[in-house]
């Protein structure tokens, strides 16, 4: 099974990372967490990308606050699909989340919600079950649950309610 990469500009996003490293133990998805800054690191962060493929990865998760310009440079770098996590830090994150979704023409981010983890490691799992039909079932499991703790939690309200 190919691994996600889930990279953080600097160690302050951990919490956010926390969130997709958890999501994706749920799902028994193997997976690395690195901190790698595009302005400070951009060797590294380039080295990684662009070697990540024949490391057995699959998918890159790049999550970063303010200027967020590290989800690009991966882009830039490989032909692995690249989600960005835009990170909360200055103006509420919508810096982050403007900068990780303008990217240009040919190096596309797909960029979820501000501080979004575990959607970005639903995504992920996502990606990775196009070509796995038992990650595929596991993803339709999680989503049957889903929807059963919803009507679980309507029903609750009903009674409670009295209606």
């Amino acid at each position: 099974m190919k691994k996600v990469a889930i990279i953080m500009g600097s160690d302050s996003d951990l919490p956010i990372a926390e969130k997709a490293a958890a999501q994706l133990k749920a799902l028994d998805i193997p997976f690395e967490v690195h901190v790698m800054s595009a302005h400070r690191t951009p060797d590294e962060a380039c080295a990684f990308a662009k070697s990540a493929k024949e490391n057995g990865f699959g998918v890159l998760i790049s999550i970063a606050g303010m200027a967020a310009h590290l989800g690009g440079v991966l882009a830039a770098n490989t032909t692995l699909p690249i989600i960005g996590v835009p990170g909360k830090s200055s103006f509420e994150g919508l810096d982050a989340l403007l900068a990780t979704v303008q990217m240009p023409s040919g190096i596309p981010v797909a960029t979820v919600a501000i501080n979004g983890a575990e959607n970005a490691a639903i995504l992920a799992v996502q990606m990775l079950a196009l070509s796995d039909e038992a990650l595929a079932s596991q993803l339709d499991a999680m989503k049957q649950q889903m929807c059963q703790a919803v009507i679980e939690k309507d029903k609750k309200l009903q009674q409670e309610l009295g209606c």
